[in-house]
């Protein structure tokens, strides 16, 4: 099973955008983003539709056309843009139900519902606390 990179790749963008309008430029486009992230405009633009629904980017179409932020990169959390573009909890129960006459069957599904809940709560603080600007003067750090 592979992980899903959705969260990576979307903050990859907003941040990329929140830079590139620092330097001076008023849009982006998805060709720019998708050479930074190394995939396929069509990805990028898939997922930034995504981002606008989500309030955290807009276009522009016509002369001029591209992606701009929405918001600050300060007031753009980790958890926005997780809310954004994943659906659905982190991990899932059986898709089928299990014996419930099984001892382990009956009750595996509160057990690992109570580790997830957990992950999940922990995961979401964490996301919470961190914004885009905290990633991008990471990533200069880094540079």
């Amino acid at each position: 099973m592979s992980a899903n990179s959705r969260l990576t790749v979307a903050a990859h963008a907003l941040t990329w955008i929140g830079l590139y309008q620092r330097r001076g430029h008023e849009v982006a486009t998805s060709e720019q983003i998708a050479t930074s992230v190394n995939t396929n405009p069509v990805v990028i633009r898939r997922l930034l539709a995504e981002l606008r629904k989500a309030g955290l980017a807009d276009s522009r179409r016509g002369a001029g056309a591209g992606w701009t932020l929405s918001r600050e990169l300060s007031a753009i959390t980790l958890l926005d843009v997780y809310e954004a573009v994943e659906s659905g909890p982190i991990f899932a129960l059986h898709r089928s139900t299990p014996d419930a006459q099984c001892v382990v069957g009956h009750g595996i599904g509160p057990a690992m519902t109570a580790v997830y809940d957990g992950i999940e709560a922990t995961l979401r603080k964490e996301l919470a606390g961190t914004t885009l600007e905290d990633v991008l003067q990471d990533v200069l750090r880094a540079a």
